[in-house]
């Protein structure tokens, strides 16, 4: 059986960026035995001068992402001196993108991966939400980090998608008067929970355009004023009790609101 051959892969940050790139590459040679060997957070000339000797042993190719330029000279420097063949997959990209923009870069190593963190708790955020908009799957509202309620067209659905995108699991529940509110809402901590109310007047007027919208009578009880103004004495009454924040959504743009809601409940 043929012996694998051995490739290095030298990082001062988690080396995913590199190991995705190089197994791209190995994808056009699965004839050959190959073992790829992902060292992370190689950050200090002695880890350096350990790894190399180790890649030296078994004539290693070596491949390396080293954000500081000094740490990747160095990598440079001792494999020429070891005779050992290596690739530098980073630092000409990066002087390549310093010159387009004029500006040295951070040489911060780990960057890519914190977006890719923040891309996917981002994307997990939206998923949670979509499931959970308009009092879908209860049970699961303690896993929120946020939850909406208020009585219809009140703007949960689009603050909670808004709110999503920045990475933040929401909830909203719809409050119905003369319905008693669902129980798992009354079990959510108090301090991830925002009450959403609007101007009686702008409110008739949202229900009243959804209501010819779907082709109905734009005059039913819905859309009466002095109904909304009864639901919405309801609603304040009950966010007071529960101990709520409680936000004004009359003329705001959604991204006002959620500012808004994130500033009362303390998570900005």
């Amino acid at each position: 059986m043929e012996e694998p051959q051995l490739i290095y892969l030298l990082s001062d940050a988690t080396g995913e960026t590199a190991e995705k790139i190089v197994n791209a590459a190995l994808i056009q040679f699965r004839d050959k035995a190959v073992r790829v060997k992902r060292l992370s957070h190689v950050r200090d000339k002695n880890s350096i001068f350990k790894h190399l000797d180790e890649a030296l042993k078994s004539r290693a190719l070596v491949v390396y992402t080293m954000v500081n330029r000094e740490l990747a000279q160095l990598v440079h420097d001792e494999c020429e001196a070891l005779g050992l063949p290596h690739l530098d997959l980073i630092t000409p990209l990066l002087m390549k993108v310093s010159e387009f923009f004029g500006r040295s870069p951070k040489q911060t190593p780990g960057l890519l991966h914190d977006m890719d963190e923040d891309y996917f708790r981002r994307i997990e955020a939206v998923e949670f939400t979509v499931k959970h908009d308009d009092g879908q799957e209860l049970r699961h509202l303690p896993h929120a980090d946020i939850v909406l309620a208020g009585v219809s067209r009140t703007s949960k659905t689009p603050l909670s998608t808004y709110l999503a995108h920045r990475g933040w699991k929401v909830a909203n529940v719809p409050l119905v008067k003369g319905i008693e509110p669902p129980v798992e809402l009354m079990q959510v901590d108090p301090k991830r929970v925002a009450g959403l109310y609007i101007d009686p007047q702008r409110l008739a007027e949202l229900r009243a355009a959804r209501l010819r919208h779907l082709g109905q009578d734009a005059r039913a009880a819905y859309s009466d004023l002095e109904e909304i103004e009864e639901e919405l004495r309801f609603a304040k009454a009950f966010f007071r009790r529960n101990g709520w924040i409680m936000v004004d959504v009359s003329g705001k743009a959604v991204e006002e609101t959620a500012n808004e809601v994130l500033v009362k409940l303390k998570l900005k």
